[in-house]
């Protein structure tokens, strides 16, 4: 029996509220980025066996839970297209604004082609700052050129 997205996302999520944790120790016990633990939880990565059995221990996930985490995502699927939510839709303000630019930028440094969200590393800093603490998202992937034929 398949868990849902919403279903594995609260479980998850739950659990780790119960067991006081952050996503920050999820990765000094597992071995694994917290920005990659954390697209665990939204049913956006895959675990392996492993992975799972761990995080289920740290945890005490249930059966289902650990299974459902094994399970290959339909990824980039979170609703709404737009997003409401004011963090995440200040990111997609930044590619309205700056898409374009770093695109072109990109492309004269590398070329036409793509930078891979599948050979990539996302990370998340904290800054600090004596005006205000800043984020520092340093994104990381493979260039792909497009091919021809």
């Amino acid at each position: 029996m398949t868990t849902s997205t919403e279903t594995l996302t609260a479980s998850l999520m739950a659990a780790k509220k119960a067991k006081g944790m952050s996503f920050a120790d999820l990765e000094a016990a597992m071995g694994l980025d917290e920005v990659w633990v954390a697209s665990l939880f939204y049913g956006q990565a895959t675990a392996s066996k492993e992975e799972a059995e761990k995080l289920a221990e740290l945890l005490s996930l249930d059966p289902a839970i650990t299974a459902a985490l094994q399970e290959f995502p339909t990824k980039g699927s979170l609703d709404p297209v737009i997003p409401t939510d004011p963090l995440i839709y200040r990111f997609y303000e930044i590619m309205q604004v700056y898409g374009m630019p770093l695109k072109d930028v990109i492309q004269e440094k590398f070329g036409d082609g793509i930078m891979s969200a599948i050979d990539f590393t996302l990370d998340v800093d904290k800054v600090e700052d004596p005006k205000g603490d800043r984020v520092k998202i340093t994104m990381c992937g493979k260039f792909l050129p497009y091919k021809k034929w």
